[in-house]
């Protein structure tokens, strides 16, 4: 068996259960093989192993389903492909050959079942790494920060339960104005290289991943700058996102059978841990720019979050928006919540007529990292906060966002009972970043890191 040649990266993990992504090679008129097999450390055998056949409609890749786990342990697992010399093997065949497995092996930890411990998350978004005919100009700029996370998660305690990234995983669109790409086979190469590189390889093998799309998957502030022609680009880039990011994340539900279905009819999705739940929304591909109707979220979408955060017994709600629920640019920007005030509003006045605490909104996309309380001028009980955490790695060729950035010095919202008012809670961070989020008894704790993993600002989030 050979190595992956992307991956193997761990998705949606809970207390039993854990998603491996991988992918083998196309070998013409071969066919090709994946398998995973895994044990809990410190057993000596490993299961029998489970196996998939690679299909080039699908870019060689696979979604493993790792069922039936114990909570709170540690796993090590092996993961590669192969093409056997018969070309009658099947998926059951191919489990009796006396396969030789690579010898790297990989490790991952289930959740823990108990609710109140404390848990801490990396989240960041916005990582440019700019290709040149299917290469990686200058790759390491891309991919150092990853070694400085994986120092982080190495020491941490409580240990980093996921890695929640917000946006902008590659740039589709990095050469629009010289070599716009466009076909599915240039996107995909983008996918392969960035998710390959060494560092943020090494860090998606054993620390679970959540992503959600911006609009750089696509094309900048899509779909304001759609033209007619561009349903050709969002066939192939969601086709690619649906492949390398949605595949692992539990927007696919499990069948009956305990294997991820490969039907997906929408991109955003809930998941929980303990006492803490997020609700990753898609802020990108439902949105209704009407006049009569303008939406960020579609329908569907909005009232199953406002279903969520008002029933949801959750101690800390997270809502993930991979752009920025607040504040408002100074600058007109039509591609923000700013551009939709009537649903911003309406899931405002669900938070604070149903009073609902602990609510954070987590976003990116500004290439500027923040936090910032929302409070209400008639309602002293009414409070949210917001965590933005970007970018992983600019581009020299885009600026950092600053505090001047934004409108600090009047109410976001302005209604007939009442302002809803914000302030910074901390500093405008302009400079390549991640942010490490620790969900205490009390608090939740926020640090933010630069990319040589240096603690740049720690803000304290008192949670009620």
């Amino acid at each position: 068996m050979l190595k992956p040649t992307v991956g193997p990266i761990i998705g949606h993990t809970t207390t039993n259960h854990a998603r491996i992504f991988l992918r083998g090679k196309h070998n013409k008129n071969t066919l090709v093989f994946a398998g995973v097999r895994y044990r809990r450390l410190g057993e000596d055998h490993w299961s029998k192993g489970d196996f998939a056949k690679l299909e080039p409609e699908r870019d060689m890749c696979e979604v493993f389903a790792l069922n039936n786990l114990s909570a709170d342990s540690d796993y090590e697992y092996q993961a590669g492909w192969f093409s056997p010399m018969r070309p009658a093997h099947t998926v059951d065949t191919v489990k009796e050959l006396p396969l030789q497995w690579p010898r790297q092996v990989y490790h991952f930890r289930t959740r823990s079942s108990q609710a109140s411990l404390p848990r801490a998350y990396i989240v960041g978004s916005c990582r440019y790494l700019r290709m040149t005919a299917g290469i990686a100009w200058a790759p390491q700029l891309g991919d150092r920060i990853f070694a400085s996370i994986s120092r982080l998660v190495e020491h941490a305690s409580p240990p980093v339960s996921a890695q929640v990234m917000t946006g902008d995983q590659i740039y589709v669109d990095d050469l629009n104005i010289v070599a716009p790409d466009r076909k599915l086979k240039e996107i995909l190469q983008k996918y392969r290289v960035a998710f390959s590189q060494v560092n943020i390889a090494r860090l998606m093998s054993s620390l679970p991943t959540y992503m959600i799309l911006d609009d750089h998957e696509i094309e900048d502030n899509w779909p304001a700058n759609k033209r007619k022609s561009d349903d050709y680009l969002y066939a192939n880039a969601i086709r690619a996102y649906e492949l390398y990011q949605a595949s692992h994340s539990p927007a696919h539900a499990l069948t009956n059978d305990g294997l991820i279905n490969k039907r997906l009819d929408k991109y955003w999705y809930q998941f929980t841990e303990g006492d803490i739940e997020w609700f990753v929304t898609d802020s990108r591909t439902r949105r209704n720019l009407s006049a009569t109707d303008r939406r960020i979220l579609d329908a569907d979408q909005e009232q199953t979050l406002c279903d969520w955060l008002i029933h949801t017994p959750a101690r800390v709600k997270f809502v993930v928006t991979s752009v920025m629920f607040y504040p408002d640019q100074k600058r007109s920007d039509d591609d923000a919540w700013q551009a939709f005030p009537e649903q911003r509003l309406r899931l405002l006045e669900t938070i604070r007529t149903h009073r609902i605490k602990n609510v954070v909104f987590i976003s990116g996309d500004v290439h500027g990292s923040l936090t910032s309380r929302l409070t209400y001028s008639e309602d002293p009980d009414f409070e949210v906060h917001t965590v933005v955490s970007s970018p992983l790695c600019n581009s020299r060729m885009l600026p950092y966002a600053t505090a001047a950035t934004f409108t600090l010095d009047q109410p976001l919202v302005c209604t007939a009972a009442g302002d809803y008012r914000h302030e910074l809670t901390s500093g405008v961070i302009s400079q390549d970043n991640f942010s490490h989020m620790v969900v205490e008894a009390r608090r939740l704790q926020v640090n933010f890191h630069d990319r040589e993993g240096k603690l740049l600002q720690s803000i304290g989030i008192p949670i009620r």
